[in-house]
């Protein structure tokens, strides 16, 4: 999919997700009917294209993850178009931000089976920072980023990380229930509602321009700034990984660096 692609219209969140957006999202994500299956592992790339890396040396439990590259990590964590979602210490000696899109079933993979095992580990320990960073294939994926970014009891308002976090983990786990459905907005709205929102407030989300103008521009950032052309992609002290990581493989790595 190419950059220009993602440059959506109110029109298109509304109207597309409902029709246009759902073969979008299909398209980008083909295979999400399996994002809950434990045996799915690897990566989306920006073409659409799923590729299973779990029978690779690279992704085993008992392997070191190979990089894909450097980035320079201090201009990766510097603050972009929107307030970063960060979990953890601030000066925590392992920085992670993971580049994902909403309806990539590896990116539901990761974080169905793997965060929050990470999250007890690491993330509250204070050895690991950890900051979602917005890399949507498809209208879709687009829509639940801008929901996730909202306050349901004042859509105007941005969410904080303890509202975000629940609500990317509340949309993967019932990726398959809404990233496929036949009619889109009407199942992103049952799953909105879950968290509070309206359908006013889901309708004022999903046509705040400027938000979704936002999304777009981290996504460009990421691409153009630290080449990710994948999802899940994690940026950690210095060095690109692109692919879902098993808990094991995950936790050698940090380890490593600790």
């Amino acid at each position: 999919m190419q950059m220009s692609e993602m440059q959506l219209t109110k029109r298109r969140l509304l109207g597309g997700i409902a029709i246009a957006a759902a073969a979008a999202a299909l398209a980008a994500c083909n295979d999400s009917k399996d994002a809950a299956d434990a045996s799915s592992s690897g990566k989306t790339m920006a073409d659409g294209t799923n590729v299973d890396t779990i029978e690779t040396a690279a992704t085993s439990a008992t392997d070191m993850p190979q990089s894909d590259g450097d980035v320079d990590m201090a201009e990766v964590l510097k603050p972009g178009a929107l307030p970063e979602m960060a979990l953890g210490k601030a000066d925590a000696p392992v920085k992670i931000v993971e580049y994902m899109s909403m309806t990539c079933p590896h990116c539901a993979h990761f974080h169905n089976t793997t965060f929050d095992t990470i999250k007890q580990k690491y993330i509250d320990t204070g050895k690991v920072q950890f900051i979602i960073r917005e890399f949507p294939f498809d209208p879709r994926a687009a829509a639940a980023f801008m929901l996730a970014r909202c306050s349901a009891a004042n859509p105007g308002e941005m969410s904080t990380p303890e509202q975000y976090f629940p609500m990317v983990s509340m949309l993967f786990k019932q990726q398959q229930v809404w990233a496929a459905a036949d009619d889109g907005r009407a199942a992103l709205l049952q799953m909105s509602k879950l968290a509070g929102f309206t359908e006013d407030s889901f309708t004022k989300c999903l046509t705040n321009q400027k938000l979704l103008d936002e999304v777009n521009a981290t996504r460009e950032r990421g691409s153009k700034d630290f080449g990710v052309d994948a999802t899940p992609t994690f940026l950690i002290n210095g060095k690109r990984y692109s692919g879902d990581m098993p808990v094991d493989t995950m936790s050698k790595l940090i380890d490593s660096l600790i």
